[in-house]
C-alpha cells in the first residue's frame, strides 16, 4: 500500500452516517473509493452536484460528469445538479459537515497554505477559502514531508495562507494528528512508525496523546 492510499483509507473512516462531505482536488478525491459500506454519506462536488460516487473504472466514464478538478467521476442514485451559486450557498451556509483538503503547508496553529508557491503560475485559490470556513470539520490530507524531505507540518506557515486556524485534523502516511486547545496532539501512528520518527519529521511542537494507538485501516 503506497502512502497516498494509506492516507485516504484512514480519512474515509472519519465519516459518520448522514454527513455531507466535500473532497478537495487531488489526493482527497481518492477518499471516495474507500468509504465503508455501512456508512452512508453524501459527497458534494463544489462545481455543482450532490451524491458523488467512486472514481469510474478505466475507460468507462461519462464525459459530461467531471468534478471541480476536471476529473471524470460517477454519481449515485438520487444525484442532483445545480449551479455554482447554489453550490457555494451550501458551503458558505454551513451545510457541509466535513471537507478534506490537500496542503503545501499546515502549522501548529491550524493555519493552512495550500494554493500558491510564490513565483509559480496559479489559477487562483478556488473554493478552498470557502470550504475551510464553511465546513464544520477540516481534515488535511498530506504526505508528511515534501519531495525534498522537508517537513510540511510547521511551527508557522511560510507560504501565503488559505485560512487561519481552520485545520482540525492532519492525516499523513506516518500519523494522525488533531488540533486541540493544547495545540497539535499526536493521536495515532502508522504501522512500523515510532514517535521519534514523527517528531524527527515534524517541525511543529507535538503533544503525545495518553491514548496513542496504531492507525487502523
Amino acid at each position: 500500500m503506497d502512502s497516498r492510499e494509506m492516507i485516504v483509507r484512514r480519512i474515509a473512516k472519519e465519516f459518520k452516517d448522514g454527513e455531507i462531505v466535500n473532497l478537495g482536488i487531488g489526493m482527497p478525491t481518492l477518499v471516495a473509493n474507500y468509504i465503508p459500506e455501512k456508512v452512508q454519506i453524501i459527497l458534494q462536488s463544489e462545481n455543482g452536484f450532490l451524491y458523488l460516487g467512486p472514481a469510474p473504472k478505466d475507460g468507462v466514464y461519462d464525459t459530461d460528469l467531471v468534478n471541480a478538478g476536471n476529473q471524470f467521476v460517477t454519481v449515485l442514485p438520487g444525484a442532483c445538479f445545480f449551479d455554482s451559486a447554489t453550490s457555494f450557498g451550501i458551503i458558505r451556509g454551513g451545510h457541509v459537515d466535513v471537507t478534506v483538503l490537500g496542503t503545501l503547508e499546515v502549522d501548529q496553529e491550524g493555519n493552512i497554505a495550500n494554493y500558491i508557491i510564490p513565483g509559480k503560475m496559479v489559477s487562483g485559490m478556488g473554493g478552498a477559502m470557502d470550504l475551510v470556513v464553511g465546513a464544520k470539520k477540516v481534515i488535511i490530507a498530506t504526505e508528511h514531508c515534501d519531495k525534498k524531505g522537508n517537513p510540511k507540518i510547521l511551527k508557522k506557515c511560510r507560504l501565503p495562507l488559505t485560512a487561519v486556524a481552520e485545520a482540525d485534523m492532519i492525516v499523513t502516511e506516518m500519523a494522525v494528528i488533531e488540533r486541540t486547545r493544547r495545540g497539535l496532539v499526536l493521536k495515532e501512528l502508522s504501522p512500523g512508525i515510532t514517535v521519534d520518527d514523527v517528531i524527527r519529521n515534524t517541525e511543529a511542537e507535538l503533544t503525545i496523546s495518553e491514548n496513542l494507538k496504531e492507525v487502523s485501516l
